[in-house]
């Protein structure tokens, strides 16, 4: 019985061998001819919103397909007619971009592919929201003031109505407006940040965000032939210097006891101010807007503010923004008992500052409660061979006066371009006692640092940051060296000129994702 199963089994298997040998000569013409009676449909699409209110469409390849259509709707069902239809796409004009539909609004668009002497495939689907149109045209400076602006659109485009807040301003738009593209808003503040959109029933057609210029009636108005140190001595407190176009030569150190605030009276044409290096006292706040800070004439080399007496109380807030600095050797120095309630750089273009015997930013026995540098451009930073970028450190007062005050640092949506370029050095010297880091979305080109080595820097959340030619920032194998685990992001940034200082970003994928300087992302 055991006898005749085996050959049993032997049996089958020998057929088996024979089965497969008979049809071995077809296997080859089998699989590699296919007959179908329909176009694959295509994988992969996605859809991303480009210029408000256009799509960005990628999809994958299909074998058998001779080019795609594409039908965008604003309906879920896809029924009805739809506002978009492209036919005729061949595979290599994606990524393919549709451009017009209407802003503020949910779409749902479909891809098919189209064969040769087949029925096409079946349609993949996608949806995205547009953002609200962008019709507005950039304000023209001579055309602000203390209490109005002028905005324009191209002529002929539809609009209802005209809104701003603060202040929940809301007006028709006249058909001679419409016709002229351009209408004047009066009634407003001095020295406001106001956003303006342009509307059509519900849907917005245009958004722009401007601050009105200083009220010179609430101002001391000063021209290039007075003596702006003198002024800013002599202060008594709560004073707004308003600079008017032109160059300040300072070339000394200038005492800062009191509150006070220094503005350029037109942001597009700032005041430049020249060798003037502000030590501050008496818990004194300071307040820095729309200048043209430049380090050259300055009596020694020095950062642009340096905190000059120790106090046991806090000083007042520090800020600088929308100000062009160069030539200094950092932008601050702290190297006594000092504490600030708040220091905040935004908006700034910081270049050709040589760190030499001072950091950056240099914080030695004093500390910031909140320090907040954002939408800043920093370039062309040299150093000494000894210095780091943002140094912090745990000095004797600050251990022995501060190290139970926290301080929250936080650097985002900057680009940092040839800034410390230096393998020895790092982006993040903080030791303080009580410290959290937030370093977000930044963009860091042609740099050979890392970011720090130090067990006492504490980097709360450090995430989207773009790294290019920086290879240290997310592999340094320096001994503890704290890499960025991400998610991050290696782009080329395809600046247009480095060299002339423009840091325009033309790789789209940053600039969708709000990576680095936003004035270079428009």
């Amino acid at each position: 019985m055991i006898n005749m199963n085996k050959t049993l089994v032997a049996l089958c298997i020998s057929a088996t061998v024979f089965s497969f040998s008979s049809c071995s000569d077809d296997i080859g013409e089998e699989i590699t001819t296919l007959n179908v009676s329909r176009t694959f449909s295509p994988t992969g699409l996605t859809a991303t919103v480009v210029n408000k209110t256009g799509v960005r469409l990628v999809w994958k390849a299909v074998p058998n397909a001779k080019s795609y259509t594409i039908e965008v709707f604003e309906n879920a069902d896809f029924s009805g007619t739809p506002v978009k239809t492209v036919t005729g796409v061949p595979f290599e004009q994606q990524p393919y971009t549709i451009s017009g539909l209407s802003g503020e609004t949910q779409h749902y668009v479909r891809v098919k592919a189209v064969g040769e002497g087949i029925d096409d495939s079946k349609w993949v689907t996608a949806s995205f929201t547009t953002d609200a149109e962008q019709i507005f045209q950039d304000i023209d400076p001579a055309k602000l003031t203390a209490t109005s602006v002028t905005v324009n659109w191209p002529a002929g485009e539809t609009a209802t109505t005209i809104t701003l807040s603060p202040g929940n301003i809301s007006r028709a738009v006249t058909p001679a407006e419409i016709a002229a593209g351009q209408a004047t808003i009066s009634g407003l503040t001095g020295e406001t940040t106001y956003t303006v959109k342009l509307m059509n029933g519900t849907k917005t057609r245009g958004t722009k965000t401007f601050t009105t210029l200083i009220d010179l009636g609430g101002a001391i108005a000063v021209n290039p032939t007075d003596d702006l140190a003198a002024l800013i001595t002599n202060a008594q407190g709560g004073e707004v210097f308003a600079l008017m176009p032109g160059v300040y030569n300072i070339n000394a150190d200038v005492i800062v006891t009191k509150t006070i605030s220094i503005k350029g009276v037109r942001p597009a044409n700032k005041p430049v101010i020249n060798g003037m290096v502000l030590k501050m006292r008496a818990n004194a706040g300071l307040s820095l807007k729309d200048l043209v800070l430049n380090g050259t004439g300055a009596p020694t080399a020095s950062q642009l503010v340096v905190y000059d007496q120790a106090l046991n109380t806090a000083y007042g807030a520090l800020s600088v923004q929308d100000s062009e600095i160069k030539n200094y050797r950092g932008l601050i120095y702290v190297n006594i008992k000092a504490l600030i309630e708040s220091v905040t750089y935004s908006g700034n273009i910081i270049h050709d500052i040589a760190s030499n015997g001072g950091g950056f930013v240099d914080f030695r026995q004093g500390l910031a409660k909140t320090f907040l540098f954002e939408n800043n451009t920093v370039y062309n930073v040299t150093e000494d061979g000894s210095r780091d970028l943002f140094r912090m450190d745990a000095g004797s007062e600050v251990t022995a006066n501060f190290s139970g005050i926290p301080s929250v640092i936080t650097i985002r949506t900057n680009t940092f371009y040839n800034a410390l370029n230096r393998a020895a050095g790092r982006y993040l010297y903080i030791r303080l006692p009580l410290h959290q880091i937030h370093f977000t979305k930044n963009l860091i080109a042609e740099s050979a640092n890392y970011y720090s080595n130090q067990s006492t820097t504490t980097i709360t959340t450090m995430a989207n940051n773009n790294y290019y030619n920086a290879p240290n920032f997310t592999a340094s194998t320096v001994g503890s060296a704290k890499n960025d685990l991400g998610p991050f992001t290696t782009l080329d940034p395809g600046f247009v000129s480095p060299s002339t200082g423009d840091f325009t970003v033309t790789n789209f994928d940053l600039k969708a994702n709000g990576i680095g300087d936003p004035r270079w992302r428009r």
